[in-house]
């Protein structure tokens, strides 16, 4: 479907007493396996396209990146500059991506959910259009100890330094990194944690929701503001969480009065892997299958307007 528009109407209405619930989404291109990758994991939006590392899932050994054009569905799969290949070897699981501009240059801090005590938990490349440069490595590390986190995303940029927030489980984490640094270590201190167990999805606790498994995160500095996918065979949702900063501490509540759910009766899979916010709309990728196979893709949650 890449290149095109389908409407993909996958649960029930919602009421009007339950208005801030978004259950429909739309696709807007394929991520289709390629080079032995068929693993979709990391995402980020940026403000014109949007971003995806696919892996060989099992060894974690190779990697693309597609980049799709938000409007026109335009696929194409980016272009390794430094070894002129379309894969390449440095992201592990890739399973994160977070977006920062430095000295008027594209990065990408991709965490790689390597726990080996010498290998990298983040990884930066440089990018300019659809070619991608390798640029920085860094180890991440929680009172000496190796944290290999499964979420990124920039807290904040300065003229001098990149903060973070990383997500492992239900934690948050927060760490910084001088700004053209292209190696070191990033120290991490614990933040806040998510709640998850007895949220509120279109209003009702959903019983399983504890067991459903973690994936990225966004989040939006400029509203404060938290997006966590969870995902479960056919079955994923996205908890929103207000009001949090690098300073939050405690427990940080979901949302009662907003959420989103998708349940899907065509796709055994639907995994939305990463989230991100582009011009308010909630954008997302997916693992995605039925008896056809793979159908893995990029889409947008239908009606949503962030404030």
């Amino acid at each position: 479907m890449a290149g095109g528009l389908a409407l993909a109407m996958v649960a029930a209405v919602p009421t009007a007493a339950q208005a801030a619930y978004y259950n429909t989404y739309t696709d807007l291109a394929a991520a289709p396996d390629t080079s032995g990758c068929t693993g979709v994991q990391g995402f980020a939006a940026g403000t014109t396209y949007l971003y995806s590392v696919k892996t060989n899932t099992g060894s974690d050994t190779v990697a693309v990146i597609y980049r799709v054009n938000k409007t026109t569905g335009e696929r194409v799969l980016m272009r390794n500059g430094t070894d002129d290949t379309s894969t390449n070897t440095w992201l592990g699981h890739g399973n994160d991506i977070t977006i920062v501009d430095i000295d008027g240059q594209h990065h990408m801090f991709i965490v790689t959910m390597d726990d080996d005590t010498d290998s990298a938990q983040v990884v930066r490349l440089r990018y300019d259009g659809t070619t991608y440069y390798y640029a920085g490595s860094y180890q991440v590390r929680l009172n000496g100890a190796v944290l290999a986190p499964s979420g990124i995303d920039r807290a904040a940029v300065n003229s001098t330094a990149i903060t973070f927030m990383f997500k492992k489980g239900k934690t948050i984490y927060n760490g910084s990194l001088p700004l053209r640094a292209s190696s070191g270590t990033i120290e991490v201190t614990k933040a806040f944690t998510l709640q998850v167990d007895d949220a509120l999805v279109n209003g009702a606790v959903v019983p399983d929701l504890g067991t459903f498994d973690p994936q990225g995160f966004f989040y939006d500095e400029t509203t404060k503001v938290l997006y966590n996918p969870l995902t479960k065979e056919n079955r994923s949702i996205v908890l929103v969480y207000r009001d949090v900063t690098p300073a939050t501490t405690g427990t940080a509540p979901a949302a009662t009065d907003l959420s989103f759910r998708i349940t899907s009766s065509a796709y055994s899979a639907f995994e939305i892997e990463g989230v991100g916010i582009s011009d308010g709309k909630l954008y997302f990728n997916t693992n995605r299958a039925n008896s056809s196979g793979a159908a893995d893709g990029f889409h947008v949650f239908n009606g949503y307007v962030a404030g």
